[in-house]
């Protein structure tokens, strides 16, 4: 699946840079071009709407501090900087998109329009499978698998001469050990893995009241083992009993005999009981039709929830006790001392549940980021390619507009530069017009200078005054 997913996206992206790099379009011969490709082309010394070039020999042009626009406030500036750098960092669809122009002038760029669409949809269906593998992780995987139980017996009989204390006496050894039939998994779960508890009942009237129970409880630091032995003393057969309790993850639960005949199910999981238990209150329509929140019980709820009306959010309280611990597996086996006999290995077979091992291929191909650099540069590739083939779009519009009107378009190109060299500067006002003598045959230049020469006369009265009141002091 990963492989899969990557190989698609990596394909595509190189698909899409080789068409707009080379002009090969699917269907077309290897050595095929597409025909708007040559040299590039532009416009002498700076690109169009570029601050003009200064001419040698002339000095910079310098600006009057008094034309200058103030200085934007801190925020404004602060806030401008984010707005590019969120920009520079955000890179949409929308920038990989030719315009509609360049489209026009080649037509073959359809087909790089078709590849940008087919990653399009491509893109939207690994998400859509990345989030229904993320909904499928968050519910239990599990698989029915059988588990091969093996209980075999050795004898060990008593021998006279024998020079240590355990040679001499009879005894026997019972093993107990078990293994998953057609384990695909690498990693072999050890045997005791499927178990809480193991109990083994010995003979009671034979071991004393002290002796005959053997224990093993899974713990917090219990180390996991492939089998269980046990050995004691002695030279007649005994009958044994094997209690087994199955670690169920999530853990299981028996029901109640009244709560198990009303729904059906014997041991299961607590969320499996509350939904069925919600089953039979839609199937059977106890739910309040007023107050939603509330179950009006049938008889069968009140025997065992002895309540003739209850809400929902009591269920889980309520359920407690009427759960128990699931019942364990019971095994007889009797632990043969007799030479003659062969039958001393017993073979059972248990259901268990183990983990799907579909679940970690697909954590690896959530946590995978095989091909991912590759992609990235792909696509930044792409864009640098887009941006390129816009600029060219622009430097081939200014030869065309230069070729069918130079004059024109020069006067129309200078303006531009004037402009730009204003918003570069920050400049108020139009210095091109003001340096023309038409400028100030406007009707409003007579007032001007009226009110400039009001301003001169009103600020040269205020030093006159402050001049005549230091003299008087």
């Amino acid at each position: 699946m990963e492989e899969t997913a990557g190989g698609a996206r990596k394909a595509t992206k190189s698909k899409l840079f080789e068409f707009l790099v080379h002009g090969v379009r699917p269907g077309m011969p290897s050595g095929a071009r597409m025909p708007h490709q040559g040299a590039p082309m532009g416009p002498p010394g700076p690109p169009y709407g570029a601050s003009p070039a200064v001419r040698p020999g002339l000095p910079a042009p310098v600006i009057e501090a008094s034309r200058k626009r103030p200085a934007p406030s801190q925020q404004v500036q602060q806030q401008a900087v984010q707005n590019r750098t969120r920009n520079a960092k955000r890179r949409k669809m929308a920038d990989k998109i030719l315009p509609q122009r360049i489209r026009e002038l080649v037509p073959e760029s359809q087909a790089y329009m078709d590849l940008l669409a087919f990653e399009r949809k491509l893109d939207q269906t690994i998400m859509r499978k990345r989030v229904d593998i993320q909904e499928a992780l968050k519910r239990p995987m599990k698989q029915k698998r059988k588990l091969r139980l093996y209980i075999s017996n050795t004898f060990n009989p008593a021998k006279p001469d024998a020079d240590d204390s355990d040679g001499s006496i009879a005894s026997w050894e019972l093993r107990v050990e078990g293994k998953l039939l057609d384990d695909p998994g690498k990693l072999k779960r050890k045997f005791s893995s499927f178990f809480k508890s193991l109990v083994i009942e010995l003979d009671k009237d034979l071991y004393g009241p002290d002796n005959h129970l053997v224990e093993w409880h899974r713990t917090s630091t219990t180390q996991e083992t492939d089998g269980f032995q046990v050995k004691r003393p002695g030279d007649v057969s005994v009958r044994c009993t094997l209690l087994l309790m199955l670690d169920y993850q999530p853990p299981q639960f028996k029901l109640d005999p009244r709560l198990a005949r009303l729904l059906g199910i014997h041991t299961q999981t607590r969320s499996c009981i509350i939904q069925a238990l919600w089953q039979y209150v839609k199937t059977n329509k106890l739910q309040d039709s007023h107050d939603k929140e509330y179950i009006n019980c049938d008889k069968y709820f009140q025997q065992i929830f002895d309540c003739p009306r209850l809400k929902f959010s009591e269920i889980p309280q309520r359920l407690t006790n009427l759960l128990l611990p699931p019942d364990p597996i019971v095994i007889n086996h009797v632990i043969s001392v007799d030479p003659n006999d062969q039958k001393k290995t017993a073979c059972y077979d248990i259901d268990v549940e183990v983990e799907d091992p579909l679940k970690s291929q697909m954590s690896s191909f959530l946590l995978s980021t095989a091909n991912q650099q590759e992609i990235a540069s792909l696509d930044n590739k792409i864009h640098e390619t887009i941006e390129s083939i816009n600029q060219l779009k622009i430097q081939r519009d200014f030869m065309l507009s230069f070729s069918r009107d130079p004059k024109g378009y020069i006067q129309d190109w200078l303006q531009s530069q004037s402009r730009d060299l204003k918003l570069m500067t920050d400049v108020v006002g139009n210095p091109e017009e003001e340096r023309r003598a038409e400028f100030y045959h406007e009707p409003w230049s007579q007032e001007a200078v009226s009110r400039y020469f009001y301003c001169k006369i009103q600020q040269r009265r205020q030093e006159l005054e402050q001049a005549l009141a230091v003299r008087n002091t």
